[in-house]
């Protein structure tokens, strides 16, 4: 409960910065059974306890069809937070890897999963979904938009979706991979491990190479490109004056 207690407060910190709930707000949690969405489940549904702007959290998985993902142990997760849990099974993975044979499938993997979470927030009346990209995730794609589409870029923690009407945020942005990694160890959630075939084989991979790489010889590396991305600032990442920049 220690560990848990410490990082729904970073949690915290990152969704007052960033102004990420408000009072009546319904966030719906986007589960995709790694250790990264369900670190941020349950961060807030314990944030959910004594957070003064009460707001309504249910989690969202969508089933992609690759085998032997079984979220079972997610909803027995769900039902001990007392979360409610929509499981949708699609067919996104043979429309991308059968119909359409990407050469490049995470793009179009990514834009049907945005939709279909979107089409559940609509039926279950969910005004934001909140997404598990963490502190290590923004760094790399800042780099990734960098080394490769010589932009400055990156997602943001706080974007709102026009045509779905839904605001995305993400609550984890001040959250290091290896922190997540010991709470989900820590509370021995239920991970479920991805058989997508393109999972560790992608630009992002070669990213996280290289940037453990030169983490070992600057060990603070990604704490001044991160720091850089809030006072340049990026566009949607300039945090509340009043609350200082993210931490670790």
């Amino acid at each position: 409960m220690e560990l848990l207690n410490a990082f729904t407060g970073t949690v915290r910190k990152c969704v007052d910065d960033y102004d990420m709930i408000q009072e009546g707000d319904g966030v719906a949690v986007g589960v995709s059974g790694g250790k990264d969405s369900l670190a941020l489940l349950c961060a807030l549904a314990h944030l959910r306890r004594y957070y003064p702007k009460p707001f309504r959290l249910e989690a969202v998985t969508l089933e992609l069809g690759f085998p032997g993902m079984d979220f079972a142990p997610v909803a027995e997760l769900c039902r001990r937070l007392g979360v409610p849990y929509t499981r949708k099974k699609t067919d996104i993975r043979e429309i991308v890897f059968d119909i359409r044979k990407e050469e490049n499938p995470c793009s179009l993997c990514a834009k049907l999963r945005r939709g279909g979470l979107n089409d559940v927030l609509k039926e279950r009346g969910l005004n934001k979904l909140a997404l598990g990209h963490h502190f290590d995730d923004a760094v790399e794609t800042f780099l990734l938009s960098l080394l490769f589409e010589g932009r400055l870029s990156c997602f943001k923690p706080v974007t709102w979706m026009s045509r779905a009407e839904v605001w995305q945020i993400r609550p984890l942005v001040y959250s290091g991979e290896k922190r997540i990694a010991r709470l989900a160890a820590d509370l021995g959630l239920p991970v479920v491990e991805n058989t997508c075939p393109q999972d560790k084989a992608s630009k992002r991979a070669e990213i996280k190479d290289l940037l453990g790489s030169l983490s070992e010889r600057y060990p603070d590396l990604k704490s001044k490109i991160f720091g850089a991305m809030q006072r340049l600032p990026l566009e949607g990442w300039a945090p509340a004056p009043k609350n200082g920049k993210g931490r670790l």
